[in-house]
């Protein structure tokens, strides 16, 4: 064989620098994708805090500039890095928002901190009184939205609307939680076909029997929390994080794709996957 058609030999130093070579362009590659993919959210651009701010305008003065300046105060005097979602559990069947928690993410510290708001706080929509559950039902997860930032006085940015089913999929996915059920719980009631029989201790529940837990609000003689919403917040509050443990365990970060379902299925929102992210 001549010397032109002689194929050159591979050392195995060129070898493992052709390697390095291909992982690095990789690496690269993905780190330029995941920058560009993956970015936090803005402060205030949500509808809900423009809403807020716009409201504040008397009808008069609601003109482009006007309008354009209220927007830009829904987000000024913030915290960098720093944003509040609201997560509304919306019931199918009964319509409204039972369950209303503001999330503040201050993504600067690492923290996430979390506020239930009560079903039967007063509101005004329109001149009339009704509760805050009800604000679903009269205009969505806008009006939701834009009617606990005016309470509060502080601007939601982005709001994330779940389904029940999503709940009890989300435990079915994960293989069930154990939850210390604080108390009795005996509720009947024929006309949404409930019916919640717990005993108080440490239960291991399926997405069925955890939404059954976390809906109740007292027995049928009137027993129970005795503070009614302000109980069954607190049982919602420490099932989550009893979710989120049980999520976390390395049997379960495998069913990521399940997960990624589940939420496609029956979560709505306002942020982009990589603000999710």
């Amino acid at each position: 064989m001549s010397k032109k058609h002689r194929r050159r030999r591979i050392t195995a130093g060129q070898r493992c620098l052709i390697m390095l070579t291909a992982v690095l362009s990789v690496a690269l590659a993905l780190t330029c994708a995941y920058k560009a993919l993956v970015h936090p959210p803005q402060q205030g651009s949500g509808p809900a805090a423009v809403s807020a701010a716009v409201s504040e305008v008397p009808p008069e003065e609601q003109d482009a500039d006007q309008l354009a300046l209220a927007a830009k105060a829904a987000h000024s005097a913030r915290k960098a890095d720093f944003y509040t979602v609201l997560i509304s559990g919306v019931d199918d069947g009964n319509g409204g928002s039972d369950t209303n928690i503001l999330v503040a993410v201050d993504a600067g510290a690492g923290q996430i901190y979390g506020v239930n708001i009560p079903r039967d706080t007063k509101i005004k929509v329109n001149g009339k009184n009704h509760k805050f559950n009800a604000a679903y039902n009269i205009g969505g997860m806008d009006q939701v939205a834009a009617t606990l930032s005016q309470q509060l006085g502080i601007p939601v940015d982005y709001t994330v609307e779940v389904s029940l089913k999503a709940f009890s999929a989300l435990v079915d996915a994960i293989g069930g939680v154990d939850f210390y059920v604080p108390i009795d719980m005996n509720y009947d009631d024929p006309i949404q076909n409930l019916s919640i029989h717990f005993s108080a201790g440490m239960q291991h529940l399926s997405g069925a029997q955890a939404l059954k837990v976390v809906r109740f609000r007292h027995n049928n003689d009137g027993t129970g929390y005795g503070s009614e919403d302000i109980g069954r917040m607190k049982t919602q509050q420490d099932f989550l994080k009893a979710v989120a443990k049980q999520t976390l365990r390395p049997a379960n970060l495998a069913k990521v794709s399940e997960f990624s379902k589940i939420f496609q299925m029956y979560v709505k929102t306002d942020l982009e996957v990589g603000e999710l992210a």
